[in-house]
C-alpha cells in the first residue's frame, strides 16, 4: 500500500519535514515472492538480459539496435519486449541492471506505458538488480568514482519509483575477478546480498567440491562487522542458462515441442535432462534452493521465446510431483532466492581476502586488463577529479553555477559520462577500438558542460568576468595562453584545490622565455625555475616552468598567481627530506635516502618488456591481448642496460634527471623541494611491432628491502590487501603462469616492506603490478599486442598514435621511503592528491582591482584522518555529502575531530544521515542477518557531532541556504 515517507530534520532545537523523493513504498518486492514447496528442491529461474554499457558497438549503437554485422544487439526492443510480456501472465518475472539504458528507454515511453511499468515495479514483477548506472568493473575503478556511479543510478531509480525501486541485490556477473572494497561498498549502500558469475577455476572447483558457493563476505578489516558483511554467491553457469535450455532467438537449443501427436514430441526428454541438471547443481549448494540464470547477454529482444517455453517448463516439471517428483520450478530473482536462504538459517563460511587474479583455466590468467589502454585509464582518472570539483564548485558558487555570465553549464553530462566510464568493458580497458573513442569523446563533452559551470562558478566567487581559459594539453607541454606570454607580459593562474586540506602542489607549465617572476595574490614573490626539457624522442626542447606552491592552496580554495618576464636569476637549492643517487656507469637510479629517519636502501630502476605470447606455445595455444596477460617467457627483455643522462637540472624549487632508454622510453626523475616522495614521470611509446612481438613493457624497482614475497596492493584506493607470491589464502594453489599469476590490480599504491623499511609506489591511474623477485617491485605500463585473446573483443590492442605509429603513454610514479609504521601517513596523502587534482585555470594580464583574489569554502581543515568525499547540490536547496575517515584500523592512531559548520558560503539549516548509495535513510536500513558461527553486535546511533571511525563513509543530506 502506497504511503508517504516524510524525514524530520532538526533545525535550530526545532524540527522541519523533508522529503527524500515524492513516494515513498514499502519494497514489495520480496512481500510478492512467489510461494515456494519446503520439501522439494526449489529450482527458481531468473529471467534476466545482460546489456553491456558498449563493448563491441558504442552506447549508442547498443541501445538502437545500430551496426548489428558487428552484433547483433537492442536494448530498446528488449524493454520493449520483456514489458510485453510481462503483463501476459502474472507469474512471470524479470530483472533488469543497468540503469543507463533504463533511464534512455523510460525517458521516450509514453505516460500510459509508465503505468504499466510502474505498476509491474510495484507488484515485484520487474525488478531492478544492483541498480548503478551500469556494472563497474571491479579491477580498475576508483572507489569514489564507483560510488558516485552507483549513486547516480539508484537515485534515478528511487526518484521514480520509490521504495519499490530500490534494489537490495547487487549483481555483477560480467567483471572478470571481484573486489574486496566493491563489496565493502555494497554492504554500507544496505545490499543484503552479492552475486557474481565469474570464480577461479581452481577455486570454483574447490567451492564446489566443498558446498562453498555461497558465503559470508566479511569484506572490511577495519569496520565493525557486520557493516562490511555482504553475502555472496557464486552462480553455478557464469551468468548463462544451464546448457540446453537457452531459448532466445540468438540460441539453437531446441524448443519444447508439447504436441503428442508430433513425431519429434520432446517433452519428456527435456523435463528429465532439466531434472538431471537440477539434481547435478544441487550437489554443490548448500540448501534446498538453486538458481539459474535464464538469459545472457543482450538477450529477451523477443521475450515471447523465452517465456513460452519456460512457461512450458514449469508446468511440465512440476506436473511430475503428483508421480513423487520433488523439484518445484519457478519463477523468481535474485532477492527472492536470497530472502530463502537467509529463512534456511545455516551458517556459512567466511571470506576475508579477495577474488583476484581471476583464470578460467591454467594458462589464461584475465590481468592483462589491469594496464589495457593506459591513456583511456587516466584520462578517466583526471576526469573524476574534474567531476568533484565541477560538482564542488556547483554548489560553493550557487545558482549562477550553472546559468551564469558564461552561459549554461551542468555537471550531470558529467556524471553520466563517468558512469559509463565504470562499466567493466570501459575503463578495463577491454572494449573495441571505436568504442574506446566513444569512451574518451563522452568525457570531453562532459568536461565542456561542467568548464561553463566551472567558468560561471569563479566568475561569481571572484567578483571578476573575465575570459578564462584551460589549457587542455598540458600533458605534452601545450598551452598557448603561457607560452605567448612574451607578448603579453602577465598572465595569471588561478588554482583551485578540491581537498579539504591544505596541500603542496607542484605547477609545470610551458613558456616561451627564459625569466620568469612569479607571485601569489598577496605580491609575495613564489620561488621559480626555468629549464630545457627534453620530450622523449621527439627531440623538441621544452621550456618549463616549475612552481613550488607550499603551503598555497588552502582546503576548498581558489588562489591565483601572477607570471611575469624578468631577469631574477635561480639560486641551486640542496633538498632536506630527499637524497637520490645515481650509478656513474649506468646512468640508472641506485639509492634512495630519506634524510628525516636516516634509512637508505638501493633502489635500482630500470623498463623491460615481456614477450606477449602468440599461442604458439605447446602448453596452450592461448595469446596475450586486452584481457589475458601472458609473457612467453619469466624473463623480460631489457629496454637498455644503461640510460643516457641528457639533462640534469638543480634550482631552488626542483631537481631533475632526464634519462633516455631508447627512443620509445624515456623518464624525467624528479624531487621537488618540500617534498618527500621522488617524482619518475615515464613516457612509454610507440611500442615497436615491427620485429613481430607483441610487448608487455614495465617498469621494476629492485631494492634491498627484504620483502619474503609478500607485496601490498590497495584494493579500489581504499583498504589494502597482503599478497604473497605464488599463494592465494583460500585454496592450495596450482602456478601454472609464475608471471602472470602472481599479478594484481593497483588503483592507487603498492608497496614493498621489511622491518626496518617500506617502499611505497603511487600510481596516477589503474595498473597491474606484482612481486616476483624478493624486494622487487614491478608495474606493468603500456602493453601494444599483435593477437586477439579469444575473449570476444575480436581485435587485437594496439592502440593507434594521433601524430605516430602506435599509442604514447605518459604517466608519474611517486616513490616514499619510510618505517612502515609510518608510511600510511605519508602515502595516503599523496594517494588522495593524486586522485583529486587542483584544477588550474588561466587569464590574460592581471586580474581587475576588484577581483577577490582568495577563496575557500571552509572555515577550517578537515582532521588529517577526514576526506571530504563528496560535496555535490542535490536539488535546490540541499546538498549531499560525504566524510569518510581514510585510514585503516591498523594503519594510525588518528581520530576524527567533531565537525560543525562547515561551508562559509551556505548556511546548514538541518542534516539527515543516509546510506551509503544515498537512496535511503540510514536509521531505515534493515539489512537480513546472517550466521557465521559466532555472535556480532552492533550499535548505530546518529550524532550531531559527526563521528567517524577508520574506514567509515558517512553520508549526509544537508538542507542549506545560500549565504
Amino acid at each position: 500500500m502506497l504511503k508517504v515517507s516524510k524525514k524530520e530534520m532538526i533545525v535550530g532545537g526545532s524540527k522541519t519535514h523533508y522529503f527524500i523523493s515524492p513516494l515513498i513504498m514499502d519494497n514489495v518486492s520480496l512481500q510478492s515472492c512467489p510461494a515456494t514447496n519446503p520439501s522439494m528442491l526449489n529450482v527458481h529461474l531468473v529471467p534476466h538480459t545482460h546489456d553491456d554499457v558498449g563493448w563491441l558497438k558504442t552506447v549508442d549503437q547498443y541501445y538502437y539496435g545500430d551496426r548489428n554485422y558487428i552484433q547483433h544487439a537492442g536494448v530498446q526492443y528488449i524493454l520493449d519486449s520483456v514489458i510485453d510480456q510481462l503483463q501476459k501472465d502474472p507469474a512471470r518475472r524479470f530483472i533488469y541492471v543497468e540503469t543507463a539504458f533504463f533511464y534512455r528507454w523510460w525517458r521516450q515511453q509514453s505516460q500510459d506505458t509508465r503505468r504499466i511499468v510502474t505498476q509491474l515495479v510495484n507488484e515485484g514483477r520487474l525488478e531492478f538488480i544492483n541498480g548503478g548506472w551500469c556494472m563497474s568493473d571491479e579491477a580498475t575503478t576508483h572507489y569514489s568514482a564507483v560510488i558516485d556511479q552507483m549513486t547516480l543510478g539508484l537515485r534515478f531509480l528511487n526518484d521514480t519509483f520509490g521504495e519499490c525501486g530500490r534494489p537490495l541485490v547487487a549483481w555483477h556477473i560480467d567483471p572478470f575477478g571481484h573486489a574486496r572494497e566493491h563489496a565493502s561498498i555494497f554492504a554500507q549502500m544496505g545490499y543484503d546480498g552479492f552475486f557474481f558469475g565469474r570464480l577461479d577455476y581452481q577455486d570454483k572447483a574447490r567451492r564446489m567440491k566443498t558446498k562453498e558457493m555461497e558465503m559470508l563476505w566479511r569484506a572490511s578489516e577495519s569496520l565493525t562487522p557486520p557493516l562490511a558483511d555482504l553475502f555472496t554467491g557464486v552462480l553455478p553457469n557464469g551468468y548463462n542458462p544451464p546448457e540446453g535450455f537457452c531459448w532466445d532467438q540468438s540460441c539453437n537449443d531446441a524448443p519444447i515441442r508439447d504436441d503428442p501427436d508430433l513425431e519429434d514430441y520432446n517433452v519428456d526428454e527435456i523435463v528429465q535432462r532439466f531434472l538431471n541438471v537440477s539434481y547435478n547443481q544441487a550437489a554443490f549448494y548448500k540448501t534446498n534452493h538453486i538458481i539459474m540464470t535464464m538469459g545472457s547477454d543482450f538477450q529477451y529482444e523477443n521475450a515471447n521465446l523465452w517465456y513460452k517455453n519456460m512457461d512450458k517448463l514449469i508446468k511440465y516439471v512440476n506436473a511430475l510431483q503428483a508421480k513423487g517428483s520433488k523439484v518445484n520450478v519457478l519463477y523468481s530473482t535474485p532477492s527472492c532466492y536470497l530472502q530463502e536462504l537467509n529463512l534456511a538459517n545455516l551458517t556459512w563460511p567466511l571470506k576475508t581476502d579477495d577474488f583476484f587474479p581471476y583464470a578460467d583455466d591454467a594458462h589464461d590468467f584475465w590481468t592483462g586488463y589491469f594496464t589495457s589502454r593506459p591513456a583511456l585509464k587516466l584520462y578517466e582518472r583526471l576526469s573524476n577529479s574534474r567531476l568533484q570539483t565541477c560538482n564542488q564548485l556547483e554548489v560553493l558558487g550557487g545558482p549562477k553555477s550553472t546559468s551564469g555570465p558564461f552561459g549554461e553549464g551542468d555537471s550531470d553530462t558529467m556524471s553520466k559520462a563517468m558512469g559509463v566510464a565504470q562499466h567493466h568493458d570501459a575503463v578495463s580497458g577491454t572494449e573495441k577500438q571505436h568504442v574506446a573513442y566513444d569512451y574518451a569523446r563522452r568525457l570531453a563533452t562532459g568536461w565542456a558542460h561542467c568548464e561553463v559551470l566551472v567558468r560561471n562558478s569563479l566568475a561569481v566567487l571572484s567578483g571578476s568576468e573575465s575570459p578564462r581559459v584551460f589549457c587542455e594539453n598540458l600533458n605534452i607541454s601545450v598551452c598557448p595562453l603561457t607560452e605567448s606570454s612574451q607578448k603579453v607580459l602577465y598572465f595569471s593562474m588561478n588554482v583551485y584545490n578540491p581537498l579539504g586540506r591544505t596541500v603542496s602542489w607542484p605547477v609545470r607549465l610551458p613558456v616561451n622565455g627564459s625569466l620568469y617572476n612569479v607571485t601569489d595574490s598577496n605580491g609575495k614573490a613564489v620561488d621559480s625555475q626555468v629549464g630545457n626539457y627534453v620530450f622523449m624522442s621527439f627531440k623538441h626542447i621544452c621550456n618549463i616552468y616549475d612552481m613550488k606552491s607550499s603551503s598555497l592552496l588552502p582546503l576548498l580554495s581558489v588562489r591565483w598567481f601572477y607570471v611575469s618576464i624578468n631577469s631574477k636569476s635561480i639560486l641551486v637549492y640542496v633538498f632536506k627530506f630527499l637524497k637520490v643517487n645515481f650509478d656513474d656507469t649506468t646512468g640508472l637510479l641506485s639509492s634512495l635516502t630519506n634524510l628525516e629517519t636516516n634509512q637508505t636502501i638501493r633502489l635500482t630502476q630500470n623498463f623491460y618488456w615481456y614477450n606477449a605470447s602468440a599461442g604458439n606455445n605447446k602448453e596452450s595455444h592461448q595469446t596475450s591481448g586486452a584481457y589475458i596477460f601472458r609473457p612467453n617467457s619469466s624473463d623480460p627483455f631489457v629496454i637498455n642496460k644503461t640510460a643516457e643522462i641528457q639533462t640534469v637540472t638543480v634550482s631552488s624549487t626542483v631537481q631533475e634527471v632526464t634519462q633516455w632508454f631508447s627512443p620509445w622510453v624515456s623518464q624525467v626523475v624528479r624531487l621537488y623541494e618540500g617534498h618527500r616522495e621522488l617524482e619518475l614521470e615515464w613516457t612509454v611509446g610507440p611500442v615497436p611491432i615491427a620485429d613481430g612481438l607483441g610487448k608487455e613493457v614495465i617498469t621494476r624497482l629492485d631494492t634491498d628491502i627484504e620483502s619474503s614475497d609478500y607485496f601490498y596492493t590497495d584494493s579500489n584506493g581504499r583498504e589494502v590487501l597482503e599478497r604473497r607470491k605464488d599463494y592465494r589464502p583460500t585454496w592450495d594453489l596450482k602456478q601454472t603462469e609464475p608471471i602472470a599469476g602472481n599479478y594484481y590490480p593497483i588503483n592507487s599504491r603498492a608497496y614493498i616492506k621489511d622491518d626496518k623499511h617500506q617502499l611505497t609506489v603511487v600510481t596516477d591511474r589503474s595498473q597491474g603490478a606484482s612481486s616476483i623477485y624478493n624486494g622487487s617491485l614491478e608495474i606493468m605500463l603500456h602493453r601494444r599486442l599483435l593477437y586477439d585473446d579469444f575473449r570476444g573483443v575480436g581485435e587485437p590492442l594496439s592502440e593507434p598514435g594521433e601524430f605516430f605509429d602506435g599509442l604514447v603513454a605518459r604517466g608519474r610514479l611517486l616513490l616514499a621511503l619510510t618505517p612502515p609504521k609510518m608510511a600510511a601517513d605519508v602515502h595516503r596523502p599523496l594517494a588522495q592528491g593524486m586522485v583529486l587534482q587542483p584544477l588550474l585555470s588561466f587569464q590574460d594580464g592581471t586580474p581587475l582591482a576588484n577581483t577577490k583574489l582568495e577563496f575557500s569554502g571552509l572555515q577550517a581543515a578537515l582532521p588529517p584522518a577526514v576526506h571530504l568525499l563528496t560535496l555535490s547540490q542535490w536539488d535546490k536547496d540541499s546538498v549531499l555529502i560525504r566524510l569518510e575517515h581514510q585510514y585503516q584500523a591498523k594503519e594510525s592512531e588518528t581520530h576524527s575531530q567533531p565537525v560543525t559548520k562547515l561551508f562559509s558560503t551556505l548556511e546548514v539549516l538541518g542534516a539527515s544521515e543516509m546510506s551509503l548509495g544515498a537512496n535511503q535513510w540510514k536509521e531505515d536500513m534493515n539489512r537480513l542477518q546472517w550466521n557465521t558461527g559466532s555472535q556480532l553486535f552492533i550499535s548505530l546511533t546518529f550524532e550531531q557531532i559527526i563521528t567517524l571511525n577508520p574506514m567509515e563513509i558517512r553520508t549526509f543530506l544537508l538542507r542549506v541556504r545560500q549565504l
